[in-house]
């Protein structure tokens, strides 16, 4: 059973490459195909995202479904970044997730959990790279803990993402004094 929540053009072509890459079973041979597969999707002609992920909301970034395999379990997500936009530390509450830039430029500094008391952690930023259109990251738990923002002051930016189930909450990290970071579930809604 299938679920497109979104049609556009060449969304047969993302399912079926997705599909196979999910298939593998294996989390490292998944998330190594769908990233492969992920950088000849947006380099494809064939795939035309919807109009509706190309404009920015300017309160903050837009999250927008575009599909959900029931079957195979797995959820695609466009996100819509304006100038400026990003996240705080965050995680993927143990789900891997391939990421890929359609649009403009993304800053992804990855972190790695140092000193830990409760629910207060301490980071360390292990790697930063900034990724233009065409270019496909992965996740995997428990490396999963990043920052994602648009360092540009006057493009958007438009990545999709693949997450191992519906993405639908994260932890998100606030930072206090002396280095030291607060975790807090957060709610993930999706935009029109």
């Amino acid at each position: 059973m299938r679920g497109a929540t979104m049609g556009f053009a060449g969304i047969d072509e993302l399912v079926a490459a997705i599909d196979h890459a999910v298939i593998r079973g294996e989390q490292r041979d998944v998330v190594d195909e769908l990233r492969r597969s992920m950088c000849q999707m947006i380099r494809s002609a064939e795939i035309r995202l919807p109009e509706c992920v190309f404009e920015a909301n300017l309160e903050h970034y837009a999250r927008r479904e575009l599909y959900t395999s029931r079957e195979l379990g797995y959820s695609v997500i466009a996100m819509t970044w304006g100038p400026g936009q990003g996240t705080p530390i965050h995680d993927h509450c143990g789900m891997w997730c391939v990421e890929g830039v359609w649009r403009g430029e993304l800053e992804v500094v990855q972190y790695e959990v140092g000193e830990r008391r409760g629910d207060h952690y301490q980071f360390e930023a292990v790697g930063s790279i900034q990724a233009g259109p065409g270019s496909a990251g992965s996740l995997i738990p428990p490396h999963e803990y990043h920052t994602i923002a648009n360092p540009s002051p006057d493009q958007i930016a438009v990545s999709v993402h693949v997450y191992r189930g519906e993405m639908r909450q994260c932890n998100v990290f606030t930072r206090l004094a002396d280095d030291w970071y607060e975790r807090s579930p957060r709610q993930l809604g999706l935009d029109a």
